[in-house]
């Protein structure tokens, strides 16, 4: 039960954030400069300490302000859904996009979303049936934040 006048508290946690580029694509990605992205289907590994509901109801939001790489995607994406792994116990950031890699995901832009860290990508480019093996074997959740709407794929 909350207290009246006190925020309830966030959940934290890490997240794959699952999309489909309908199309090949050239994108500006801040620092990283264009990048071109093929169609197909590709994953974002993050995580979110201060609210993983939140974050992922920004992610899933197509109108925003331009904060991370991701957002550049995201606002151009479709069929978009996430899966969390929520602290504690939560798997690490760095951990999910390795696990992905053994089982061929393939990272797609060097240093997207992995700034902060040693990992080569944490944007990969998902395999035929990856998505399910991959939250199947971190076992995963989805999560779909109230309020948040999911484009479903249509021409952009």
């Amino acid at each position: 039960m909350t207290m009246p006048g006190k925020r309830p508290e966030r959940r934290k946690g890490t997240y794959v954030l699952f999309m489909t580029l309908p199309e090949d694509m050239r994108l500006s990605i801040g620092s990283r400069g264009t990048v071109f992205l093929r169609a197909g289907e590709y994953c974002y590994v993050g995580s979110a300490m201060n609210g993983l509901e939140q974050r992922i109801r920004r992610h899933l939001a197509h109108e925003k302000k331009i904060r991370w790489h991701i957002d550049n995607l995201t606002m151009v994406a479709s069929d978009m859904e996430a899966y969390g792994s929520e602290y504690p116990g939560s798997v690490a950031e760095c951990a999910i996009a390795e696990v992905a890699v053994s089982m061929g995901f393939v990272p797609s832009v060097k240093g997207f979303g992995s700034s902060d860290c040693g990992c080569l990508s944490h944007l990969l480019s998902v395999p035929e049936g990856g998505k399910m093996k991959l939250v199947g074997n971190l076992r995963m959740s989805r999560v779909q934040p109230s309020g948040a709407r999911v484009r479903e794929c249509e021409s952009l």
